[in-house]
């Protein structure tokens, strides 16, 4: 199985930068995707960006142009730069792996426990 454990949430103003971070451990096969996803109160979660093990990524639209994934595969982290944070940004922020227990498994999930991110105005 594959543990993440989240870190670099806080209180940020109106304009401002935080970056997440994402550590994965355990003994896998592979990790393939990672990502963060967010959950606002009173909303579902929702993606905010994922990058593959190759290093394409994709993003919400309300995320491109401010956010920026990164991951390094040796290390097996993933990192989150957010930049121009505004209020609607705020919300506890998830990072996920897909990954493979053995050579033949399909894909599993596996999720950190969240760090929040509050943006004020």
């Amino acid at each position: 199985q594959v543990q993440l454990v989240e870190s670099g949430g806080g209180l940020v103003q109106t304009g401002g930068s935080l970056r997440l971070s994402c550590a994965a451990s355990g003994s896998t096969f592979r990790i393939n995707d990672m990502g963060w996803y967010r959950q606002a109160p009173g909303k579902q979660r929702e993606l905010v960006a994922f990058i593959s093990k190759d290093g394409n990524t994709n993003y919400a639209d309300s995320a491109k142009g401010r956010f920026t994934i990164s991951r390094d595969n040796a290390k097996n982290t993933v990192d989150l730069q957010m930049n121009s944070l505004k209020p609607e940004d705020t919300a506890v922020y998830y990072c996920n792996a897909r990954y493979q227990q053995y050579y033949y498994s399909i894909d599993n999930n596996s999720w950190g426990q969240g760090t929040q991110v509050t943006v004020s105005s």
